[in-house]
């Protein structure tokens, strides 16, 4: 399932933080953008009936957690993507990827090192 970039937002809070009530993801939210209590709550209801996120109704405060991993979420994301915006081809996105942005001497040699596994997985 693909969230919304709203919904991403709400995720990389609970990824980062871990589980937390819709006022502490509120908080997190609020730094960046303008965002109201009852928006964030509704999204959050929305997610958990989507699967996106787990519910624990012990708590006064009802407290959420991400119920899909980030490397999942990422996986599904560049998959589509891929698909979508590059036919499917991986190299044409990692080309214009490394076209468009400045990539560092680390991230370079990270790219290489993993290149390097797979081809010999391969």
């Amino acid at each position: 399932m693909k969230p919304t970039d709203a919904e991403l937002e709400i995720l990389h809070v609970l990824w980062t933080n871990g589980p937390s009530t819709v006022r502490q993801v509120l908080d997190q939210l609020s730094q960046s953008r303008d965002i109201g209590y009852t928006t964030a709550l509704k999204l959050m209801q929305i997610m958990h009936e989507k699967g996106l996120l787990r519910r624990d109704e012990d708590a006064r405060s009802h407290t959420y957690s991400a119920a899909v991993t980030q490397e999942e979420t990422q996986r599904g994301l560049v998959d589509r993507f891929v698909e979508t915006a590059f036919r499917g081809s991986a190299s044409k996105l990692v080309m214009q990827v490394l076209g468009q942005h400045k990539t560092s001497r680390e991230e370079l040699d990270e790219i290489k090192r993993l290149l390097n596994d797979l081809n010999r997985d391969q």
